[in-house]
């Protein structure tokens, strides 16, 4: 287990689409427990493959509601709900920007554990934005294309200043 770089925003590997995981091996478990002691040390709540560089579709989140650490393989959205609620956003790719996201309040998910065995699982609240959040990170979806580009680029300046 080992502490990854995370590559940071606009770095361009962030809009590139990830890849479905495959082999479920040793390796992947490894990538797993490099994300989440990174993620951990950023701080965080969430992080993908994609944050560290790597094209897989692999989320680890650590959230209570969840019971501490998931690992999610291929994680797909197979419904939402049309109730919404808003949440503040941020990412480990963009240390202290925060804004104001609206997402469904309910999914159901279909993933791969790191066994490579199927599970559904329906999320909820928090649990539900966060996933949701990572999941377009696996598109190549970064966060901030969930605001309005007012807001977007508030965040952007803000945050460009803050790196100066």
């Amino acid at each position: 287990m080992s502490i990854r770089p995370i590559v940071r925003f606009p770095d361009p590997r962030l809009k590139v689409p990830c890849l479905p995981v495959a082999v479920f091996d040793e390796a992947l478990r490894q990538l797993a427990d490099d994300l989440f002691d990174t993620m951990k040390a950023a701080p965080g709540v969430g992080i993908t493959a994609a944050h560290i560089g790597e094209t897989l579709r692999l989320v680890v989140l650590d959230l209570p509601q969840l019971g501490g650490r998931c690992d999610y393989a291929n994680p797909e959205i197979l419904w939402s709900s049309p109730e919404t609620m808003e949440h503040e956003e941020g990412s480990v790719s963009m240390p202290g920007a925060i804004e104001t996201v609206t997402r469904p309040k309910t999914i159901e998910l279909q993933y791969d554990d790191l066994e490579g065995v199927n599970h559904k699982v329906r999320l909820e609240g928090f649990a539900a934005i966060c996933m949701q959040h990572e999941i377009d990170q696996l598109d190549g979806i970064f966060w901030l294309q969930r605001l309005s580009r007012l807001k977007r680029e508030r965040v952007v300046k803000k945050w460009e200043k803050s790196q100066a």
